[in-house]
């Protein structure tokens, strides 16, 4: 029983956010109902999840793993991603999911930034770790066939998780809703990615900014838990007492199917999953009705088609890793390209460079700040800088683009960042960037937004090369293979004398983007019949 209480009344008990009280509460009031179903029709009632959750705890203490250290995970959405991430939490410990497909400088980053030693992950990823410093990290929980690779790292097996019985010691204090639960990284857009560190109260408050999910409820995780988008739902509805679905990935040609497999009635579409879906042939599986709402973001011209098809509600909405979804639509909203108003319990600005407010209708930077202590990011980790600037003059700065309307709904507009987002996934300029300029040949580098035929964006690499060096776009790309997530190697390729430059010699980005693909020098990796698929 958590003995954690506080007169105010902004915090909500233990039991209603802190995942190891939460979750015994549910198992003891709902042992026998679902709370998640997996591929292949495998599901977890609410006891199961305490059992799988205390077992997994159990393993990761007889390998280690304290209250407040953290456990790095690479690992699809599946039982095995759940149950360590419960597991970690359970014992007091932070659990840190990272994207599969990281490679060189950004995969090398993580591990010297979370300061894991532990690190639980497929043996696909093995063999690039003996290509990067370790530094704190001790042993490699893997879950498949063990990689004979030489990684001067202990490597165990996944199965061990199970050996230690479900039993695990107490955490030394209690957990509370101020401790980290979770650390996401973000894409890193003018250095290296950062670590968005989330508090317990940051992602119940997340969670209850979806203000219309019930117990009744099974939300569909088809995205990634390393995105904040695939942890928020497990935590959502374990605290209303409902069930997720989580399969592996999102998929077009599967998509009904799934959600009648498992019976989902809600999910988040992101950008072209809409159209995507739109495109598909009519099946029986879209009409059985099991798919009561949706959020769509960003709200585009499909909505209408959407509704009319599928007979779903739509919401929308604006958030990021840091922030608790500050802005939300009402159910249906008819405002072309809004992403709602402000929630409850959220204060919102539109400013200019000096942070001084800007009239109504006209365009600047969104601040946000929240009347619940801890409700957005206490910080990026281990980067006190980022931290302060993020949180100058008291309010977070977003670092996107809106314009506010006389009856307050919010409009997204662009971002002041250098991200590039591409099928759902949010790209650092800067991290394309360095591992280009780890080629020999390559003098400079840059990598910018381009206009996608599908929506969002695609990459271009624009590089010069060194004096007298001859580099082909095909080579670059191979090169790139082993250093990139599959997702951030560039479609196009431009091969300059020389990048456009500030005085102060700064490559002028926004002239490369203002280019685009205009110039007949652009190579297309697609038109070339190069292939780049995810590993």
């Amino acid at each position: 029983m958590s003995s954690f209480s506080t007169s105010d009344p902004r915090i909500p008990a233990a039991s209603d956010c802190v995942l190891r009280p939460m979750l015994e509460e549910r198992a003891r009031r709902h042992p026998d109902r679902v709370y998640a179903v997996f591929a292949g029709g495998v599901s977890w009632t609410y006891a199961q999840t305490l059992r799988e959750t205390r077992r997994a705890a159990a393993g990761l203490q007889a390998l280690g793993l304290k209250q407040g250290e953290t456990l790095l995970m690479a690992l699809p959405n599946g039982p095995d991603a759940l149950r360590l991430w419960f597991g970690a939490n359970y014992l007091g410990a932070t659990a840190v999911h990272i994207n599969p497909a990281y490679r060189g400088g950004l995969l090398e980053n993580v591990i010297e930034n979370s300061g894991a030693r532990l690190f639980a992950l497929r043996p696909d990823l093995v063999p690039h770790l003996a290509n990067v410093r370790q530094f704190e990290l001790e042993t490699l929980v893997i879950f498949g066939d063990t990689a004979e690779v030489a990684t001067g790292l202990a490597v165990v097996d996944g199965a061990a998780i199970d050996a230690a019985g479900d039993a695990p010691a107490p955490p030394e204090r209690e957990i509370l809703p101020f401790d980290t639960q979770c650390i996401t990284y973000t894409s890193g857009t003018t250095g290296p990615s950062k670590g968005v560190m989330c508090s317990y109260l940051h992602l119940m408050s997340f969670g209850e900014s979806v203000y219309f999910m019930t117990a009744e409820d099974r939300y569909l995780v088809n995205l990634q838990m390393y995105h904040v988008s695939g942890v928020l739902p497990c935590m959502l509805m374990l605290r209303l007492g409902g069930s997720v679905a989580i399969v592996e990935r999102f998929s077009t040609s599967r998509f009904w199917q799934i959600i009648a497999e498992t019976e989902a009635t809600f999910a988040i579409l992101l950008g072209v999953m809409t159209r995507f879906l739109l495109s598909q042939p009519v099946c029986e599986d879209e009409t059985r009705g099991h798919l009561r709402h949706i959020i769509q973001q960003p709200l585009d011209e499909d909505v209408h088609e959407l509704r009319r098809r599928f007979g779903f509600d739509v919401y929308t909405s604006f958030g990021m890793t840091e922030l608790s979804l500050p802005i939300v639509s009402e159910v249906n909203p008819a405002r072309a390209g809004t992403c709602g108003f402000a929630r409850p319990g959220v204060e919102l600005r539109i400013v200019d460079a000096w942070d001084c407010e800007v009239p109504t209708g006209q365009p600047g930077e969104l601040l946000v700040r929240t009347d619940r202590p801890w409700a957005i990011t206490h910080g990026y980790l281990k980067n006190p800088e980022a931290t302060a600037k993020a949180w100058r003059n008291g309010w977070f700065h977003t670092g996107d683009v809106f314009r506010k309307d006389e009856d307050g709904y919010y409009y997204f507009l662009d971002r002041l960042k250098d991200t590039i987002r591409r099928r759902g996934e949010n790209i650092s300029s800067f991290e394309v960037e360095a591992a280009i300029m780890l080629h020999p040949k390559v003098r400079e580098a840059a990598a910018v937004a381009v206009e996608s035929e599908l929506s969002e964006d695609e990459v271009l690499g624009v590089v010069s090369l060194v004096d007298g060096a001859t580099l082909t776009p095909e080579e670059l790309l191979d090169f790139l293979r082993d250093r990139l997530a599959y997702f951030m190697i560039p479609r196009y390729v431009r091969i300059l004398p020389d990048l456009p430059k500030t005085p102060t010699q700064k490559i002028e980005k926004h002239v490369l983007r203002a280019t685009g693909l205009s110039q007949g020098d652009v190579w297309d990796r697609e038109d070339a019949g190069v292939q780049v698929v995810r590993a």
